[in-house]
């Protein structure tokens, strides 16, 4: 994806966001904190890292500032409730800024935590990486709680194969 624009950046991204809204939406507020083995991330840490990051690392670096990120513990938020909300206030502070970015800025070099320097649109795709990247923690950690989860696109695995045509012999 080539990133031109910063409001058509800003569309995308919310439908991004809006998936993993669904998926945050179905977890239980008694498995919020719950981790697989000891230092690992939760539920909970992933919502608050999720929100985080994209206020105070990728906002700020795409605004060429450095990165102001809090981490992701539970003294930033902590109950379902306040970790929804920590991540919706973190998000709308971020749509601000992504909508407010000069569509000329995108190819503007910014500085990344990591101190490698890359154009803000190649920045804001990686965003949308590691947006997807921890969804998909969040889709096990449900799993192996036995939280059944929404599907991703609409469908399950099992509806796609009844609505597709047989396949290749051997496939």
């Amino acid at each position: 994806m080539e990133i031109r624009n910063a409001g058509t950046f800003a569309n995308y991204w919310e439908k991004v966001r809006e998936r993993t809204r669904r998926v945050a939406a179905v977890i239980p507020a008694e498995k919020l904190e719950w981790r697989w083995k000891p230092g690992t991330y939760s539920p909970g840490d992933i919502l608050r890292h999720l929100g985080g990051i994209e206020r105070w690392m990728w906002a700020e670096n795409a605004q060429r500032r450095p990165s102001r990120y809090p981490g992701h513990g539970e003294e930033l938020a902590s109950g379902l409730p306040a970790v929804l909300a920590y991540f919706e206030r973190c998000h709308a502070g971020a749509m601000e800024i992504f909508r407010g970015l000069p569509d000329e800025d995108l190819a503007e070099k910014c500085e990344t935590p990591a101190g490698a320097k890359l154009s803000v649109a190649k920045w804001l795709r990686l965003m949308v990486e590691h947006e997807i990247h921890h969804r998909g923690q969040l889709y096990l950690l449900l799993a192996m709680q036995g939280v059944p989860t929404p599907p991703i696109y609409g469908l399950t695995e099992e509806q796609v194969r009844a609505a597709s045509q047989p396949g290749p012999e051997g496939a």
